[in-house]
């Protein structure tokens, strides 16, 4: 049986220009029929599945209403065996938080809150594109923990134009007041079929690569010194609050995944659903499977996965495992990238910043 579990909920109240990821501006009629998709697709995979993890990402998933949300979370109990769910994720912009559906949200089994405030800095909001500014985000952090959350996520980007090293200080400082369980640090990229996209083409943006280094650096200083440990490049957690999710997919291990756009891993075969959502939901519901492209993954390319992956976590890749790149290993350390620890590699501070470079010795 498959133990994760992703579900991709493509509407966005607003869509932000620098995110690639597949999402589209909501109707209710739509939203009320993808969801029956939805629940379609999951019993077409219920048979497969016994999550221990399960990963509400989008998109926004937070912005369905609280009639959308029982109508998925109702379908979702109805449908599948969740008795093993250890972590349920859900991603939530702070512009959609409510004390009544956060209250929702945590009754149906929902335990761990990924929140995308991405600074605290409201002009870098702006710039960003984000609906909510530093004061709501905190409000909404609050409403989170009445609500009987204990295990949060604060998500943040560095890396932005006219992001000073300062501002980004106070955001990594804000959100260390708060105390979240979790944080991650990711540097802004500029993604193709994206607005920021188009403007660093035009030469409208250009990125600071000693001052991203700079903030990246400085983010694991001080997340470090508050108790966080850097697991993996991009994201720190207090002992024990890791992302069970995530952790299964830098392992390689097996998922399903549900929704337009949405990839699945099981053995050596990958899939991935259709990237129209109404396309996606008139084919769920005529019953057929809503995959639109299929591969066979060679246990070699599956191997360099799981390494390039491993070597960006504090787990680092197992002597064991890294044998087909011996040569090129030994070349990274001598290069200050990589670090021969006796029993397997791990990145060095230096590795870490270009941890992208170190990935393409493993694919």
């Amino acid at each position: 049986m498959i133990e994760h579990l992703y579900i991709h909920i493509p509407f966005c109240p607003n869509i932000c220009p620098y995110c690639a990821f597949y999402k589209e501006s909501a109707g209710r009629e739509r939203v009320e029929t993808f969801l029956d998709a939805l629940l379609v697709e999951t019993e077409q995979r219920s048979s497969q599945l016994k999550p221990r993890t399960v990963f509400f990402g989008g998109g926004t998933p937070s912005a369905l209403s609280i009639p959308q949300f029982e109508k998925l979370l109702g379908g979702l109990h109805a449908r599948l065996d969740l008795s093993n769910v250890e972590e349920w994720t859900i991603e939530m912009n702070p512009a959609t938080v409510a004390a009544d559906k956060a209250s929702l949200l945590k009754e149906a089994g929902i335990n761990r809150i990924s929140m995308g405030v991405q600074s605290w800095d409201d002009g870098v909001l702006k710039s960003l594109g984000r609906t909510h500014d530093a004061d709501k985000a905190e409000e909404s952090f609050h409403t989170l923990r009445k609500a009987g959350f204990d295990n949060l996520s604060i998500d943040l980007i560095f890396g932005v134009p006219g992001q000073s090293l300062k501002s980004w200080r106070d955001s990594l400082e804000r959100s260390l007041r708060l105390a979240p369980e979790h944080l991650s640090a990711y540097g802004l990229t500029y993604e193709e079929d994206t607005e920021f996209f188009t403007k660093l083409g035009r030469g409208e943006m250009a990125p600071d690569e000693g001052l991203e280094a700079d903030q990246f650096e400085l983010a694991g200083e001080l997340l470090g010194k508050a108790g966080y440990a850097q697991y993996e490049v991009s994201n720190y957690s207090l002992p024990g609050r890791e992302s069970q999710h995530n952790s299964a997919y830098w392992r390689g291990s097996d998922y399903i995944g549900l929704g337009p756009s949405a990839f699945s891993t099981v053995g050596s075969k990958r899939w991935r659903n259709i990237r129209e959502t109404g396309i996606y939901s008139k084919t769920a519901m005529a019953g057929s499977t809503a995959v639109d492209f299929k591969e066979e993954v060679s246990e070699k390319v599956k191997a360099g996965e799981r390494a390039a992956f491993g070597m960006r976590t504090n787990a680092g890749l197992p002597f064991s495992e890294s044998s087909a790149w011996e040569l090129e290993l030994r070349e990274a350390a001598g290069q200050g990238l990589v670090i021969d620890k006796g029993d397997r590699w791990l990145l060095t501070d230096r590795g870490r910043l270009l941890a992208d470079t170190v990935a393409e010795i493993f694919v």
